[in-house]
């Protein structure tokens, strides 16, 4: 299984910026996506999740600003995100789960920075 982040970088606060993830090597329709955030020194923490038929999860402080969507075709997920304020900078990561099964495989790719200027 192979998971391909893009779509980070440097933008100012009030900006937007478009996370991918591309996914490879598994049914992409067995999996939930989901987009974890972590800056130096702390525990990844999850941003956004959406499950296999499009029921979203959003951490508090991104609600109405970040928006998460898969593309089955295209087997990919994206996290448009909006409003960006310098909290929400590090290196967000994309994270794949086999959610056919219990206790199904989970995936990482690598990260993605995100740099939000004041």
């Amino acid at each position: 299984v192979q998971l391909q982040a893009s779509g980070g970088g440097l933008v100012q606060a009030g900006g937007s910026l478009r996370l991918s993830c591309s996914v490879s090597g598994i049914d992409f329709g067995r999996i939930a996506v989901a987009w974890y955030r972590q800056v130096s020194g702390q525990p990844r923490e999850l941003v956004a999740q959406i499950r296999r038929f499009g029921a979203t999860t959003y951490k508090e402080s991104v609600k109405g600003r970040f928006t998460i969507s898969r593309d089955n075709r295209e087997r990919a997920a994206h996290l448009q995100m909006n409003s960006l304020k310098p909290e929400d900078a590090g290196v967000y990561y994309c994270n794949v789960r086999d959610v056919s099964v219990v206790y199904g495989t989970e995936y990482w790719g690598q990260g993605t920075l995100v740099t939000v200027s004041s």
